[in-house]
């Protein structure tokens, strides 16, 4: 189980459950085409990223198999706190305690780093408080900058999978990243 202590800082980020003020920055990346490109969703009306800022609120903690925390960053890139992106947590699996990363930017705040130190942070949530074994990640192979985030992270790909889906109406490829326990604590380890 795995119920955070608010906020999560990093060096530029506080990461924290969504709430209520933060539907105008939700509904900037929500309602953009290009962030909604590679997920399963499509781009929100205004009333679908109520519902899904009402769904995000929620998602807190991780009590048992299944369940996502969610997480808004929060960021003051011009002196004023806003939300950047979100990142996730799946708890995918208790037996094989494995576990599932995403992250989603607003375009504004893409390629300064924001969404690593926030995966970094839940790799450490998973790994170190919730004890998983294995944190993986899919995204899809047209997506580089997030596959290539993954690489930085440290994430090794370890499949392609070749029109495995019907994604937005057209079979779709996509890569399956993991990093391992004992990896994350060897990295940490080397980093010091």
């Amino acid at each position: 189980m795995l119920r955070p202590e608010y906020p999560i800082r990093t060096e530029r980020l506080t990461l924290r459950p969504f709430a209520d003020g933060d539907y105008d920055d939700l509904h900037l990346m929500t309602g953009d085409p290009d962030v909604v490109r590679y997920l399963y969703w499509e781009v929100h009306t205004p009333e679908e990223t109520r519902s899904a800022l009402a769904r995000r609120k929620g998602q807190t903690a991780l009590t048992e198999q299944g369940q996502w925390l969610v997480l808004a960053m929060e960021a003051a890139p011009a002196g004023e706190p806003r939300v950047v992106g979100q990142v996730v947590l799946r708890w995918a699996s208790v037996v094989h305690r494995q576990g599932e990363l995403g992250f989603t930017l607003s375009p504004a705040f893409q390629g300064h780093g924001y969404a690593r130190e926030a995966a970094e942070a839940m790799l450490g949530l998973g790994f170190e408080s919730l004890g998983l074994h294995r944190i993986y990640a899919a995204c899809d192979t047209r997506n580089a900058p997030s596959w290539g985030l993954l690489t930085r992270l440290g994430m090794r790909r370890e499949a392609h999978f070749v029109e495995d889906e019907i994604f937005k109406g057209e079979y779709g490829d996509q890569y399956i990243y993991a990093m391992l326990d004992r990896e994350w604590k060897e990295r940490q380890s080397s980093s010091r």
